[in-house]
Order: structure tokens, then C-alpha cells, then sequence
């Protein structure tokens, strides 16, 4: 229901009770705490506001001291004195910082197949941290602590791109704000709000210090397969053509009829054959590769799991590493992310196991013997492909 009703097309708030439960096993007051006091967090991973405007790094950074002589360390006096003041406290990229939130994130983008982010927004009470605006990507609010009162407008520029902010409609969104609202609503513990990109939103924290965490997720558009699209344009010999000399570029008439013939034969270009596809695939998935993280490694328990290996020890692919495996000749290849790791043909059946996902012995793997196994595995876990589990 939410992907036929309510994905990129209308806000839904979800309540607490139909959800099952709050978000502690996330984040909390004392992950608050603790990444602002000790954990040498710098910017841009921590900025505050107050009253709709982004306070000067200055305010609330300064200098590490000895031994991190860096001058924008968040400084948890001087985010005190602003918190205390009523400013807001903003969390960013938490999906690469809080490690609840890496894993959540991780398995949120395999399930939808866009990428997220994750950001923590620690209002005092009665504040409002930004006034009515938009965002150029899809949200979910989770309120994690204390209570938010939303109000939700209609958009003045729906579905915006990434390069149409809010501040180029400053007036519009301005005036729907004054207008009813279309959800009107208080988020508690538990709520869960979705947005999708474009829709007015503003909130105030009630009562006591509210803690949100929201979910911004950066669809691909249909704008994006015309720009990938649009790389085409260099394999068409015609569309490579110079325009005529003489022409003069700032004359519509003189444009129409070489507009009308680069359309004709882009069209042509994009029909008869799977090549469109093809090169969109190859466009955002790389864009995929870019934007999204797999599971990370541990660089200290790899190499001591590759050094202690045995026929017993369980391993499996990282999660969200996407690979090929590959027959080149007498051998087959096996890459992902810029890297290739290239074994005897033999391998083949143990790569394919491998690159399905699941767990597996490495005395299990396929076609080879336990020694070979060894070698294989081994090689794959200080590569980056592999973890072990055990």
C-alpha cells in the first residue's frame, strides 16, 4: 500500500501503536551526549540553528587542544550555552557515524534501492529550528524523544531536483504556509512521518527536548534516466555534427529546423534496440556504487581471521557489496566496486556460492579441496570482499 499510495506522491503519518515500538535501539538522549562530548566530532557532521538561521561554525566549535590541533572540533560548552539558548542541535551523516544507524542505513537502501541518509535533529523545548521550507529529497521522521508539533503544506514546486531548493521559491512556500495545513499533527516517542520531496513542512518542539531522527532518501528521478540518456549523444555521428556556418544561434527561426532534425534523429537513436537501457543501467548503478556504502570491514579482525582460517571457519559475502562473477578464458574473475580478483577457472562454482550472500564453511565451498579452499577465501577476506563470522 505505501508504494502504490504514498511513495513520492502524498505525506502519511504512522503512529507509535501500529508500529510496534520507539527508535532506542537507534539512537537516545545519551547518543546525543555522547557524540557531542567525546567523540571529537567536527563539522559539517554536527551544525545548529536557531530561529530558521544556521549558526556561525564559530559558535559552537574550537580548537582540539594538544595533540588535535584541528580548529573546528564541536565544543560541548559552547553547544551548551546555544542549546540552553534555544538553539537546535543538528546530527549529520549518522549513517556513516552512529554504528546503529550505519547498519540501519545499510539495509534500508538494499531494500529500497535509492540512497539515504540520516540526520538527528535535538530541539530545546518551544524552539523552532528552521522556518517552512522543502526538501529536494524524500524524508522519514522518526520522533525519538519528547513530542514535535508538524504542520504540513502542500507543495508550491512538486517533485523539485536537487538543484531546485527551497530558497528559489522563498515567497511561495512563505505564503502556503499561511494557508490550513494538510497535516496539522503532534509527533510523540514511537510516530513516524513520511514526506516526500517538495511537500512545506515546520516544526516546534513541545514540552520537553524533542529528538528526531530523519531518514532523507535521494530517488533517482525519471530527469536522471534522461541525463544518462543524453550520453547517447556521442555514439550518434550525426548528433556529433557541427551546426551550419554562419548560423546565428540567437535567431529562433534559424534554430526550428535544426532543432526539429537533432530531435528526429535523437529519437531514432533512443528506439529499435536494448543499447537505452543498457546505458542507463550502467549510468545509475554506477551512481549507486558512488552514493552508497557496503558493510564495512575490520581491517585488525580480517587479517588475524585470514591468519587463523581452517576448513571450519564460517565467511560470506559483505553485505550490499554487489559483485560478478566472471569466465575469462581458463579464468574467472570475481569484481566489485573498481576491484577484481582474477582465479584458476576451478574456483568458478566456490565464487558463484560466494557471491550469492548466504553464509558457508569454507571446507563447503564448492569444486575445490579444503587446501585451494583456503587459498580462495583467504585471498577474498584480504581483498575486501569477504567477512568472517565466526
Amino acid at each position: 500500500m505505501f508504494a502504490r499510495d504514498y511513495w513520492a506522491t502524498a505525506p502519511l503519518l504512522t503512529r507509535a501503536e501500529s508500529l510496534g515500538g520507539g527508535y532506542e535501539d537507534l539512537f537516545s538522549a545519551d547518543a546525543v551526549d555522547e557524540l557531542v562530548s567525546s567523540r571529537g566530532v567536527r563539522t559539517p557532521f554536527l551544525r545548529m540553528a536557531h530561529e530558521g538561521s544556521v549558526l556561525p561554525a564559530a559558535r559552537f566549535t574550537a580548537p582540539g587542544g594538544y595533540g588535535a590541533e584541528v580548529g573546528d572540533q564541536v565544543s560541548s560548552d559552547k553547544v551548551l550555552a546555544e542549546f540552553a539558548a534555544g538553539a537546535t542541535i543538528v546530527l549529520q551523516g549518522l549513517h556513516r557515524l552512529w554504528p546503529p544507524l550505519v547498519d540501519f542505513t545499510r539495509s534500508l537502501v538494499a531494500e529500497i534501492g535509492h540512497p539515504a541518509q540520516v540526520n538527528a535533529y535535538v530541539t530545546p523545548p518551544s524552539s523552532q529550528g528552521f522556518d517552512p521550507h522543502f526538501d529536494t529529497h524524500d524524508v522519514f521522521v522518526l520522533q525519538v524523544a519528547g513530542q514535535k508539533h508538524w504542520r504540513i503544506h502542500a507543495p508550491v514546486h512538486p517533485d523539485p531536483l536537487a538543484d531546485q531548493p527551497w530558497s528559489g521559491h522563498a515567497d511561495a512556500v512563505a505564503e502556503a504556509a499561511t494557508r490550513p495545513a494538510v497535516i496539522d499533527e503532534v509527533l510523540r516517542p514511537g510516530d513516524a512521518l513520511y514526506l516526500p520531496r517538495g511537500w512545506i513542512h515546520s516544526a516546534t518542539a513541545l514540552g520537553d527536548t524533542s529528538i528526531h531522527l530523519t531518514v532523507g532518501m535521494s530517488a533517482y528521478t525519471r530527469a536522471d534516466v534522461v541525463h544518462a540518456l543524453l550520453d547517447l549523444v556521442g555514439d550518434v555521428p550525426r548528433l556529433r555534427g557541427s551546426l551550419p556556418l554562419g548560423v546565428d544561434v540567437s535567431d529562433p527561426d534559424q534554430l526550428r529546423g535544426i532543432v526539429a532534425d537533432v530531435v528526429a534523429d535523437l529519437t531514432a537513436a533512443l528506439v529499435g534496440d536494448d543499447v537505452p537501457a543498457a546505458r542507463v543501467s550502467r549510468a545509475l548503478a554506477g551512481r549507486f556504487e558512488r552514493d552508497t556504502r557496503p558493510e564495512p570491514v575490520a581491517p585488525v579482525r580480517t587479517l588475524a581471521a585470514a591468519a587463523t582460517l581452517s576448513g571450519g571457519t564460517t565467511i560470506r559475502l559483505r553485505e550490499s557489496l554487489a559483485v560478478a562473477v566472471q569466465r575469462v578464458g581458463d579464468r574467472v574473475r570475481i569484481a566489485a566496486r573498481g576491484r577484481a580478483v582474477t582465479m584458476p577457472v576451478e574456483a568458478e562454482a566456490a565464487l558463484r556460492v560466494l557471491a550469492e550472500g548466504g553464509p558457508v564453511r569454507v571446507g563447503s565451498l564448492p569444486g575445490l579441496d579444503e587446501a585451494s579452499a583456503l587459498v580462495v577465501a583467504r585471498r577474498l577476506l584480504r581483498e575486501g570482499f569477504l567477512v568472517a563470522t565466526e
